[in-house]
């Protein structure tokens, strides 16, 4: 993976390139990620888009509203496709297009649903600028490409990408 330095000496993965239909549901997820901090939770979002082109499913995260830790908007997003009845091939052929790179219980999640693809936005590394050293706001520090590599099935993983974009919903939306 390429990498770029910062002038306060961390290193952070270079930003990845998209094509239009890349960029136009990944804007969306981040326009889900707006939202969801807008109604006081934290700042993330999540589209799954069929080979196709067919938008899926699309969820914002919902902690603080529902008090569910796992209410993350990957997980919220997987939640909306219950029911639908998706093949699980379709679903091989899908893409999750999430804010920001997304932690090991969605990464897990993501395994589970058999999605092939994964687009994300902000990079755990930079979001961990914006989370500080609380505790309470501490992560898992294992990256979802390690998740993916685990896997026995391929899941393509892509991102960091749009990170200013992605990035602006977490401007002052963390404790300090």
């Amino acid at each position: 993976m390429n990498t770029t330095s910062s002038n306060n000496g961390i290193t952070y993965p270079a930003e990845t390139a998209l094509d239009e239909r890349d960029g136009r549901y990944l804007r969306k997820a981040i326009v889900w990620s707006h939202a969801a901090r807008r109604r006081g939770n934290r700042p993330f979002g999540s589209v799954i888009v069929s080979a196709a082109g067919e938008i899926l499913a699309e969820a914002g995260n919902s902690n603080t509203e529902t008090g569910d830790c796992t209410a993350h908007a990957e997980v919220n997003a997987l939640r909306a496709l219950a029911g639908r009845n998706i093949s699980r091939e379709e679903l091989a052929g899908a893409t999750l297009y999430a804010s920001g790179e997304p932690c090991v219980m969605c990464a897990g999640a993501i395994f589970w649903s058999n999605i092939g693809r994964v687009v994300f936005g902000i990079d755990a590394e930079r979001l961990r600028v914006f989370r500080g050293e609380r505790q309470d706001q501490r992560d898992a520090e294992l990256s979802c490409r390690d998740v993916f590599r685990a896997s026995p099935h391929p899941i393509e993983c892509i991102g960091p990408a749009l990170i200013d974009e992605a990035s602006a919903a977490h401007d002052g939306a963390w404790k300090t």
